[in-house]
Formats: C-alpha cells, sequence, structure tokens
C-alpha cells in the first residue's frame, strides 16, 4: 500500500462513478484486515503507530467512495474540477426556481401527505442528479459539468434532511396526540 495513491488506486478499483458496493465493501474489509494494528503488534509501538495510521487513511478513503455525493466531488476534483462549494454557488436559473418551489412547498405543507409527496419528489431529483452526474463523470469524462450536478445534489441532500426532519416531527406530534386521548 503506498500512503499517496488516490481512494481508488487504494481499494483496486476503476477511478468511475459507479462503482459494485459489495465490491468496495469487501475491498474495505479486506484492507482492513491487512493493516489492523493487532497484526503488527510484534514489531512495536512504531510499527502499530503506522498500522493505525493506515487503518485511519483506510476508513477515510472508504467513507468517500461509499457515498455517492463525496464520490463524485472527488472524482471531480481528480479531473481538475474542484467544487469549492463553499466560494462558488452559481447555479442554472432553472434549479434555482425549483429550489424556491421546494421551499414554498415546505413551508407551506400542513400535513403529513404533503410533506411525504415532496419528500418523493425530491428523491426522484436525487435519482435523476445522480445519473447525469454518472453520466457526466464516466461516460462523458467532462468533470466541469459533473461539478454543477455534485452542486444541485448537495442542496438536495440538505433539503432531503429538513423534509425528513419535518416528517419526523409530523409523526412525533402524531404520536403524542395518540397517547393523549
Amino acid at each position: 500500500m503506498n500512503l499517496q495513491s488516490d481512494d481508488f488506486e487504494l481499494f483496486q478499483l476503476r477511478r468511475q462513478f459507479a462503482q459494485d458496493a459489495s465490491v468496495l465493501d469487501a475491498r474495505w474489509k479486506d484492507l482492513q484486515r491487512e493493516a489492523h494494528p493487532d497484526r503488527f503488534a510484534a514489531q512495536g509501538a512504531a510499527a502499530q503507530r503506522v498500522a493505525m495510521q493506515w487503518s485511519v487513511r483506510i476508513n477515510e478513503a472508504y467513507q468517500r467512495l461509499r457515498d455517492p455525493l463525496k464520490r463524485a466531488a472527488y472524482l471531480c476534483e481528480l479531473g481538475g474540477a474542484a467544487v469549492n462549494a463553499e466560494n462558488n454557488t452559481a447555479m442554472p436559473a432553472a434549479f434555482l426556481m425549483q429550489q424556491m418551489e421546494w421551499r414554498e412547498e415546505l413551508e407551506d405543507a400542513s400535513d403529513l401527505s404533503r410533506l411525504e409527496s415532496l419528500s418523493r419528489e425530491v428523491i426522484q431529483a436525487r435519482r435523476v442528479a445522480l445519473e447525469a452526474c454518472g453520466q457526466a463523470i464516466d461516460q462523458l469524462q467532462d468533470f466541469k459539468t459533473a461539478v454543477g450536478h455534485v452542486r444541485a445534489l448537495m442542496f438536495i441532500e440538505r433539503f432531503s434532511e429538513e423534509v425528513n426532519a419535518r416528517i419526523d416531527a409530523s409523526h412525533d406530534a402524531m404520536d403524542s396526540a395518540d397517547r393523549g386521548q
């Protein structure tokens, strides 16, 4: 293993967006077994520290590779197009309009069925954005276009969390009301 390897090299995977989760999981387990500090107990404290560093590096790579959004952002960076979400928030006008509509819909949602309908819509938008991101990276090798999809996915993820929090709060309110009767 080489500390200078990118995550894909470390896991011996093709540098692409589409990944088989079971292959990724199996490779992570193999790497963790290879680098586990207990395997280096007889070699002393220095060898165990190095093994611990490897274990941390393997876990960080695994977290980045198994999450589609993180994997896409990482691939964009490797392709020379950093996402820079904190400095660059430019988005297409149509996506900005969609964001405003979703925000209004979330604010106006007064019952669970409207929240769940919004959640389904956001899940579908996430699927579409992931597919577009995968196509831009894997088929077109167009990392600048992929960056736009990654930024959209970042918003979609945050918004989905807000919708789910509202759904959870709605469920909690219904449970409290049921117990109060």
